[in-house]
């Protein structure tokens, strides 16, 4: 087995499109829809797809987090470590939720954390290795 996509249930699908579109510089391909994703660099899918659809798809209801969500993270990599604090300032400016802002941890990495609009964390980390 391995790895194939990950997904995020979302509440408000054109909101979270606009976020990963516009401001993650994701090549997202909405449709209007209720489900969009995207293949990453490495293969995998990420996908958005709207609560409703989902739950309809499997026939049950969920709960979902409110506020913060700590149940997950989504990574993005940055070459720099100046980067990262770039990155932190633009989508600051765009009006994102700060968490964490850039630190350079005891362990090497340079990272920050925001939130998306629906509370999930988004870290931006980067080994200042340049790749």
């Amino acid at each position: 087995m391995k790895l194939g996509a990950i997904a995020l249930c979302v509440d408000d699908m054109e909101k979270m499109v606009r976020f990963y579109r516009d401001l993650m510089r994701m090549e997202l391909d909405y449709d209007g829809g209720g489900f969009t994703g995207v293949r990453t660099a490495g293969g995998i899918y990420f996908n958005l797809c709207e609560r409703a659809l989902f739950e309809s798809q499997l026939s049950r209801k969920f709960d979902y987090p409110g506020g913060l969500n700590g149940t997950m993270e989504i990574t993005f990599g940055v070459p720099h470590f100046t980067d990262v604090d770039l990155e932190y300032d633009r989508l600051i400016e765009a009006g994102v939720q700060p968490v964490y802002p850039p630190t350079t941890e005891p362990y090497g990495l340079r990272i920050c954390y925001v939130a998306d609009p629906e509370g999930n964390l988004i870290e931006i980390c980067s080994d200042g290795k340049g790749e």
